[in-house]
């Protein structure tokens, strides 16, 4: 069948909206038509050359939701009419790590950044080339044939426009706090950048029982919206709330400090910010500037029990109501399917 597609022919470059040809699912796949997506960093990344892909063309995006539209032959989870959000690991529920619970170290992960199916050829393809999927996924597209493994069903009453940024920014911002932070009842919470995923961040520890959740970002805009979701408190600076964090902790710093900017000052992780035996939670970035990295020793994988998407998902969606903010708040700007990629490219976060 034919569709289209936000292609990106050489990196660093520009997203081709432009039409594909699809191939039919295979064994173990299902036929999404995609209904929305995200756009996450790393998908900028992707185009900018920071994160090279292994294979051009590619098509990118990992945070999408859709309508299963047909199922390929040895399917047993999916079945048309359902409604699914992708997964960013698939998780093959058989290597030693899915055995473990932990489906996010799962063995199948090297092949995200190939952009072959699990199969090992393409379903996409474009003026006599192959077109590969970024993270088994490219949810830049109007249709997409995915593997069941990839993908997750959810309730068909949550509105698949808000649905796929479960996919990756929530899950990831609510997962930093709520499992690698471990959040508890009572805690003091520091949050270092409030953008998609450090809004997260600040749900998960509100909704983990934190009685004082500080959030800095230098964008005036986000400081309010952090209020909004959920925090007690928000300024521009570490300096601007360092006084504030030492009354509220007697000068024994914070229980958990979630860092979720890609530029990383040393300083952050020096000095008496988190209390001694504190929890530190860090998104990983592939660039953090020229102002250091952050100590490797800091940097923790979820533990098992939130490392599974397919019960964790739902835990989301179930959470999300009873929050200080919509889910719908999440989403600042929409753009017709296709052509958002290339939007994003034109008019950068």
């Amino acid at each position: 069948m034919k569709t289209r597609a936000a292609v990106l022919w050489e990196a660093p470059g520009k997203w081709r909206v432009q039409e594909v040809e699809l191939d039919e699912p295979k064994t173990g796949e299902v036929l999404v038509e995609m209904v929305a997506t995200g756009l996450c960093h790393s998908d900028d990344h992707i185009s900018h050359g920071d994160i090279p892909p292994e294979h051009l063309p590619v098509v990118a995006g990992h945070e999408g939701s859709g309508i299963v539209r047909k199922v390929g032959p040895g399917v047993t989870t999916l079945e048309v009419g359902d409604h699914v959000i992708t997964s960013f690991i698939p998780g093959c529920g058989k290597c030693r790590w899915c055995a473990m619970g932990m489906q996010n170290l799962c063995d199948l992960g090297a092949k995200i950044m190939v952009g072959d199916q699990l199969d090992g050829t393409f379903r996409m393809h474009a003026d006599g080339h192959d077109i590969a999927t970024s993270a088994l996924l490219g949810t830049f597209a109007e249709w997409q044939v995915y593997d069941e493994l990839s993908l997750v069903k959810i309730d068909k009453d949550i509105p698949l426009e808000i649905a796929c940024l479960v996919a990756c920014g929530v899950q990831t911002g609510f997962g930093s706090a709520a499992y690698a932070g471990n959040v508890q009842p009572g805690d003091v919470v520091l949050v270092f950048g409030v953008g998609g995923v450090g809004m997260n961040a600040v749900q998960g520890a509100r909704e983990s029982g934190a009685s004082h959740i500080i959030a800095i970002d230098p964008v005036a805009n986000k400081q309010a919206w952090a209020l909004d979701f959920g925090a007690t408190e928000s300024y521009g600076s570490l300096d601007e709330a360092r006084d504030r964090l030492a009354a509220l902790t007697n000068g024994q710093g914070a229980d958990v400090v979630v860092l979720t900017a890609s530029i990383v000052d040393n300083a952050l992780v020096g000095g008496p910010l988190r209390r001694p035996q504190g929890r530190h939670a860090r998104r990983h970035g592939r660039e953090l500037g020229e102002r250091g990295r952050a100590d490797p020793r800091l940097q923790r994988e979820l533990p098992r029990d939130d490392a599974d998407p397919h019960p964790g998902c739902p835990v989301r969606h179930e959470v999300a109501p009873r929050g200080h903010a919509e889910p719908a708040e999440h989403v600042p700007r929409r753009q017709p399917q296709a052509r958002r990629a290339h939007h994003a490219h034109l008019h950068p976060r």
